[in-house]
């Protein structure tokens, strides 16, 4: 209403006890010790009361906006609904900031709540018992796979391997097709090549990295357990593949997979990026350097346990496919319906009925080792399957075949 002036409760005391001042029932320093002030402050504001009135009393900022006030709160919404529709609102504010609309995250998960554009979904979590990091960078290494529509709604579903350091959450991902060997493979040779070779690695029990099978009696009469591709690469390298029980057992790979799947997605749609490869491209360019800068911690522990990383050569060796072939009597071998020639040119030469191991590396590659030595040999083609004989009826004439039926024609009435 005009002509009211609206004093607080605080200032409205004040008023009292400066109208005693007034009308000489109390000084100026008794006056500051009943309000609390000090006798400067006091006496600014005896000044002010006596030059202005009751008007004098009260607060300078009120009925103005604050310093702080974001004045494009509508154009920051207007922007978000958009361009950012279903994007969190951490990852909302920093995108937003790199247009140059600064606003903190929680401000902006205000603004959004009140505007009904986001909502937290709460989940109900089992009860867990807390297990502490490991203290050593490369001591624990936790390895899983996330399929997800990566690529947007209505392209293939694919998978984003990812490897998390249990001690320091430093990331390496590689999206692929589907989690297979060839993916686990190629990811931790990134990592070795990038940071040595860690000392452990905590995997589920898919059958990429362990198997369930029983041991065969060749592994039986070793004393040897049955390894997958991965776990034989991993027992070479020295690595300790440890299964979890559990999705929450690997819960910083589980939660570094909901990142992904909130930023990685939204930062795709931006880019406009549908293929394997650009998104391959994007994550070694900078994505996940820039997430281990804003994610990653120090170890609390300063020693690196990663171990020195092998040669390039060494590791082509390393990371492949071995399965075992007897060689025939005309020193051939059979793999994967194709038939290979070993050459008299070998020294040694295995015999017929000897084992030779034949391996496939990442690229390609095959080859025949005989004693831990690479064999000499040439493709001779696919293998000519023969014919299978058609089935025919029992000749009538054999003596051991009783004659076939004759069909009686049957009387009418």
């Amino acid at each position: 209403m005009e002509g009211c002036l609206v004093m607080s409760r605080k200032e409205l005391g004040r008023k009292t006890v400066l109208e005693r001042v007034q009308e000489g029932r109390m000084t100026v320093g008794e006056a500051a010790q009943c309000m609390k002030l000090s006798y400067r402050q006091c006496s600014r504001v005896w000044r002010r009361f006596k030059e202005q009135g009751d008007a004098g009393l009260v607060h300078k900022s009120r009925g103005r906006g604050s310093n702080r006030a974001k004045p494009y709160k509508g154009a920051v919404l207007e922007r978000y609904g958009m361009r950012y529709e279903g994007f969190g609102p951490t990852l909302a504010a920093e995108k937003l900031g790199k247009e140059g609309y600064e606003v903190d995250h929680e401000t902006l998960r205000r603004w959004l709540k009140e505007a009904g554009l986001w909502q937290r979904k709460r989940k109900r979590a089992e009860h867990r018992q807390r297990r502490e990091r490991r203290e050593h960078f490369g001591e624990l290494v936790q390895m899983d796979g996330s399929p997800h529509p990566w690529l947007g709604e209505g392209q293939p579903q694919c998978c984003l391997l990812t490897m998390v350091d249990d001690a320091t959450g430093i990331t390496m991902v590689l999206l692929a097709e589907q989690e297979t060997t060839e993916g686990a493979m190629r990811l931790l040779w990134q990592w070795i090549e990038r940071y040595g070779v860690p000392q452990a690695l905590y995997t589920d029990r898919k059958n990429v990295y362990i198997t369930e099978r029983e041991p065969s009696l060749e592994e039986q009469l070793q004393g040897k357990e049955p390894k997958t591709a991965f776990g034989l690469a991993c027992e070479r390298l020295d690595i300790e593949i440890i299964p979890a029980n559990s999705p929450q057992a690997k819960g910083r790979v589980e939660r570094k997979h909901g990142v992904f799947q909130d930023r990685f997605v939204r930062e795709l749609q931006l880019e406009d990026i549908t293929t394997i490869k650009a998104a391959n491209e994007l994550l070694s360019s900078s994505f996940v350097a820039e997430l281990n800068e804003k994610f990653a911690r120090e170890p609390r522990e300063a020693a690196d346990f990663h171990s020195k990383a092998p040669s390039r050569q060494e590791l082509k060796e390393i990371f492949c496919w071995e399965e075992e072939r007897v060689v025939c009597n005309d020193w051939t071998v059979q793999h994967k319906r194709q038939l290979y020639q070993i050459t008299k040119h070998n020294d040694p030469l295995p015999r017929p009925k000897d084992r030779v191991v034949v391996r496939t590396l990442l690229d390609g590659t095959l080859k025949l080792l005989y004693h831990d030595k690479a064999l000499r040999y040439k493709l001779l083609g696919e293998i000519q399957r023969s014919p299978q004989p058609s089935s025919k009826l029992p000749s009538a004439a054999h003596p051991w075949q009783p004659a076939p039926a004759l069909a009686v024609p049957r009387c009418a009435g």
